[in-house]
């Protein structure tokens, strides 16, 4: 199998509609990637292994039925400046920190209607 990591939303999404792999399978190759890599890059201030989980398994479930959006089953990570409902968000400043908002933004919000998986929050600096 080809490196999950490197494809191209389009190709993933090919492949997803395929089911050449499940968007569960995309997602846990992201985040294995994120893992590994986290620490020495600092890419994420915060990561949502276990909603990017439930998230996918909502679109696998919408997949197999036919349904779904456009991002349907697309791990993606979020800039930290937009509020995500609930998820550690500082914009970067730590004015902010330990902020979950009860709020989601519309730029999430409509990702998340298009089926669009979170992986976390990806820092700003």
């Amino acid at each position: 199998m080809t490196d999950l990591t490197k494809l191209t939303i389009a190709e993933a999404r090919e492949g997803l509609k395929n089911k050449d792999y499940t968007s569960l399978e995309l997602t846990e190759a992201f985040l294995g990637n994120i893992e590994a890599a986290n620490s020495a890059l600092n890419a994420y201030v915060a990561v949502t292994a276990d909603q990017a989980r439930d998230m996918a398994k909502a679109s696998d479930d919408k997949l197999a039925k036919g349904e779904g959006g456009a991002l349907e089953g697309i791990p993606l990570g979020i800039k930290d400046l937009f509020a995500t409902k609930g998820v550690h968000t500082q914009a970067c400043s730590h004015i902010l920190d330990g902020f979950k908002p009860p709020y989601e933004s519309t730029v999430t919000s409509n990702l998340w209607a298009d089926g669009a998986v979170m992986l976390g929050k990806l820092n700003m600096d």
